[in-house]
Formats: structure tokens, sequence, C-alpha cells
């Protein structure tokens, strides 16, 4: 493979490289321990976690509302971590900015080989394929060393959101044959599991509720895989739509909602779907 030449910088990004050095040496005096910040310099790379996961959600809020200033702000903040992430492993000489930044390049180049070699692709399938192919092969999941299916269904249970993983890990065992014959072997499942969880929440611990709750969970990702849907979307439009309704029945409450019978705000939760039902049909 011949050595790619380094892309040059579009004109709008020209000045990319004296601001990521600039937010590099904030973030340094921020970890300081001579005049830094006392939270920054508290926190560990656990501690952040939360910030991490927190800030790839509002990222994609962003970008689902095309509010380009509000996209631009969201990425500054995931970048942030990125950036205090490396901050904190070099403090310990474990690795710095400028490693992951060349692993990602490397790892690009590598995986491209279409872009920066001599192989020849027709369509965006063959690229997944290369891709999948040459990334098996770095994790030496290949030939004779072929790792077990159930390894890489043990990263998506690690390294995903729960409902994606379901998803995820359903689809590969499905994909070896580990499948109903029909879709009405599901929904026998989905009714069995749906006994199993009633049965744990009037009569056993809350450990043996949750297990048989996330089993029910499981089965309803299956239906959904079944009838090609997607439950992170679905689930997140049910969250939209409800906040939505919520916040129409406090504008048309006079007084706080504690002071209101579950029957009145119920009645009043049923206007608000049917107005809003209309208004989406008009």
């Amino acid at each position: 493979m011949s050595t790619p030449e380094t892309p040059k910088l579009a004109l709008s990004n020209s000045s990319a490289l004296p601001a990521l050095e600039k937010l590099i040496q904030v973030v340094a005096q921020l970890r300081s321990p001579d005049g830094g910040c006392p939270w920054d310099l508290a926190q560990t790379p656990e501690s952040l976690i939360p910030y991490i996961i927190e800030e790839a959600y509002e990222v994609v809020d962003a970008i689902k509302s095309g509010d380009q200033q509000a996209i631009a702000e969201e990425l500054g903040d995931l970048l942030l971590q990125v950036v205090l992430q490396s901050q904190i492993a070099s403090e310990v000489n474990q690795f710095s900015l400028a490693e992951v930044a060349e692993g990602i390049a490397e790892k690009l180049i590598r995986r491209h080989p279409h872009v920066f070699g001599d192989v020849e692709v027709s369509s965006v399938e063959e690229v997944r394929t290369n891709w999948e192919q040459i990334k098996a092969e770095e994790k030496g999941e290949t030939g004779a060393e072929v790792k077990p299916l159930s390894d890489k269904l043990s990263r998506y249970a690690r390294t995903s959101p729960p409902l994606m993983a379901g998803m995820k890990i359903s689809q590969k065992a499905a994909a070896v044959g580990f499948e109903w014959d029909n879709i009405e072997g599901v929904w026998e499942k989905f009714e069995e599991e749906l006994g199993e969880f009633r049965y744990a929440i009037a009569h056993e611990d809350k450990a043996r509720q949750q297990a048989e709750l996330g089993d029910l969970l499981f089965v309803v990702i299956n239906l959904a895989r079944w009838y090609d849907l997607d439950p992170s979307e679905g689930l997140s439009e049910t969250n939209h739509r409800f906040v939505q309704r919520f916040s129409k029945l406090e504008a048309a409450c006079d007084r706080p909602l504690s002071e209101y019978s579950v029957e009145e705000l119920e009645a009043i939760w049923q206007q608000i779907k049917v107005l809003l039902a209309k208004q989406k049909q008009a």
C-alpha cells in the first residue's frame, strides 16, 4: 500500500490546528496543580464517564434539531471530553492526545484501501465488507484464530447502550441460526416472559424482578427486529411525545397539578392527545 499524501486542509478549517492547540493549553491549565481548577483536578477517567455519554447524546439531539450553532457547541463539549481524557492519561504517561489522533488516522488509512491503496470498490456494500474484514484481521478474528461469536456479543453488551446492544446481539445470534421459526414463536415468548415478570413482581425479590424485566425487554427488542423497527428510535419518539403532551397539560391547568385528581388529569390528557393528533393531520 502506498503512503497516502496528507490531505490539504479545507479553507474553512485552516484555523483548526491553532484552535485545537489553544484548547489543549486551556485544558492543561485547568488540570495544573499550580492555579488549576479544583473541579477539573478532582476528575478521573471514571468520574467523567457520565459526561461523555451525556455530551454524545446532546450532539445527537442538536443534529436532529438542525440548529447549526447548537451542533457546533455540542461538538465542542464532546471534543472537550476527548481532550480532557487524553490530558489525564498523559499526566501519568499512559497516552497523549497526539497518540489518540495518530491512532485513528492510521486506522482510517488501513480500513480505506480503496482510497489510500490500490483496492477497487464499486458500492457502499463492498466498502462495508472490506471494513469488517480488515477489522476482523486487526483483532485476529480470521482463519484458524476465529474467536467465538460470544466474544463479539460480550463486547456489544459492554460498549453499547442497552437497547442498541440488545438489537445487535439478537441480530448476530439470528444470523447464525439461533432464531424462531416464525413471528408467532416470538409472540409466544413475549407472553411467556410477561407472565414470568408478573409472577416475579407478585412473589419474588427485587433482583428476580429486575432479571425478568430484562428478559421481557429483550423479547420486545426481538419483536422490533422481526418487524424491522428500531426500539431505540421508538422509545425516543415516545419520550418526546410524552414531554410535548405534558407541557400542554401544564399549560391547560390553572392550579398546581397535585391539586387535580387522577381522573381530571387523565381527561385533560386525552383531550390534548386528540388535539395534537388533529394538528398533525392538518
